[in-house]
């Protein structure tokens, strides 16, 4: 069978090869690769029509009625990097940035620095460090990506989210005049950040039990023993609300605006990426849980 590729920009030919009916995308993309070098495989998407639906990796020539002689577009996305490499940039920054704040208050704050650092604000340190070093050890040792890579663009625009947040939250919980709550207040948000993380932490480790190393195979998820798993009975995205409450749980502990504005900030992202997700096992699964919502219980 034979195939043209063309650049989806363009339309202007780039090669042809000479492949079976049972090729899949994912083994075309070398046959790409090796008609033009600059196209590495994570660098391709490939599609029927110029502006067409993005061929999974999986699909193969005769699943898509593909007649030898006929035409496949190849977009470049661009420079990529892994996604392991920008979740441990973007994760690890955080904690710098927070640091210099806590650490080195008088760079920030000059003489006013000499007051003493606030039980919240010391207990606030902690609990930030917790949860950005619990994400850096789910990127090496537990999450599963379904790609490899993304885009290269993606890196500097994560980065400039996560960190340039964490100087403003820090600014404000550890400056001189930082006025913290009640003793009660602290411990109520500081005991609800300990048990979403620990939730957290369940989503994701029922989630990677799900998809068999080296697979992108996919399941409906259910809860297992774990109770902190019993919110998939409510939501396709229980790992989002626990992160959510995380942060909620956060700005309660340390009475900071600017804490509440970084909640509220990566709950609309959040809830975003679960409605899509949502929709998509609704699309994948026909008996998926008519009664689950995306990401709020019996609200979204």
């Amino acid at each position: 069978m034979e195939v043209e590729i063309l650049d989806a920009k363009n339309s202007k030919p780039i090669g042809k090869c000479r492949v079976q009916g049972d090729t899949s995308i994912k083994a075309l993309k070398n046959e790409v690769q090796n008609m033009k070098k600059s196209l590495t495989v994570h660098r391709q998407a490939l599609r029927l029509e110029p502006r067409g639906k993005i061929l999974k990796d999986s699909d193969t020539l005769q699943s898509l009625n593909f007649t030898s002689g006929g035409k496949l577009y190849v977009k470049d996305l661009g420079p990529q990097i892994s996604w392991k490499g920008v979740f441990l940039a973007e994760y690890a920054g955080p904690i710098f940035v927070y640091m210099i704040f806590y650490q080195r208050p008088s760079l920030i704050y000059g003489s006013a620095a000499a007051n003493p650092v606030s039980l919240t604000a010391n207990v606030a340190a902690l609990c930030w460090i917790a949860h950005y070093a619990k994400r850096l050890l789910e990127t090496l040792f537990v999450h599963r990506f379904s790609h490899a890579t993304m885009p290269l663009r993606n890196l500097f625009k994560n980065c400039t989210y996560y960190w340039a947040f964490a100087g403003y939250v820090a600014y404000h919980v550890n400056h001189p005049l930082f006025t913290e709550p009640s003793t009660a207040v602290m411990y109520a948000g500081l005991a609800g950040f300990i048990v979403s993380e620990l939730g957290n932490f369940s989503i994701h480790m029922l989630l990677r039990n799900l998809r068999p190393a080296g697979s992108t195979v996919r399941k409906i998820p259910k809860p297992d023993g774990n109770p902190l798993t019993q919110l998939f009975n409510f939501v396709s995205c229980p790992n989002y609300t626990y992160e959510f409450l995380s942060w909620l749980s956060f700005s309660l502990m340390t009475t900071c605006v600017p804490a509440l504005l970084f909640t509220a900030a990566g709950m609309y992202q959040m809830t975003v990426w679960a409605i899509g997700k949502h929709k998509n096992y609704k699309k994948d699964f026909k008996d998926y849980p008519k009664g689950r919502k995306a990401i709020l219980p019996f609200v979204i």
